[in-house]
């Protein structure tokens, strides 16, 4: 389910089924990154859109999860964890993170959710028969890690 208010109303009546969140990460940023930064906004858009329409009924696609990337590291992990926490307090059982950015990597440890880090694919010159199916076949890879992780906590 997506982040609309038709859908929120549906995963608001429908709570005991509807047990994972998904949050993308993005960073901005510009000047000579600005290029970068907009290619993997494009490729976690894609794959997280891909990957809700195949869970529809089981997650929740919240709204990206954006800083920029010059911001200090510190004060934007402890921003998502205050995410977490209250996703966590809305009943969701588990809580994956999507990102591009391999800082986050380094700071997984201290996330109680799952982060996925996926190298951004240049998707720019690409059709977009050609873009779908490089996503589908990234979320193919995606959905063993999440029934894994459903499948160990159920």
């Amino acid at each position: 389910m997506k982040w609309v208010p038709q859908e929120v109303e549906t995963y608001l009546n429908a709570k005991e089924y509807v047990d994972t969140a998904v949050i993308p990460i993005y960073s901005i940023s510009f000047g000579e990154e600005m290029k970068q930064s907009a290619a993997a906004f494009e490729f976690i858009s894609l794959l997280t859109g891909h990957l809700e329409r195949q869970f529809t009924g089981r997650i929740l696609l919240y709204p990206p999860f954006t800083y920029l990337k010059k911001d200090n590291m510190e004060h934007t992990l402890n921003s998502l964890v205050n995410w977490e926490e209250n996703i966590l307090k809305s009943e969701f059982k588990h809580v994956f993170y999507i990102t591009s950015e391999l800082d986050w990597r380094m700071h997984e440890q201290k996330l109680g959710g799952s982060l996925i880090w996926l190298p951004t694919l240049p998707l720019g010159n690409m059709s977009e028969s050609q873009k779908m199916e490089v996503v589908d076949s990234q979320v193919k890879q995606l959905l063993s890690i999440f029934t894994q992780k459903w499948s160990n906590n159920e």
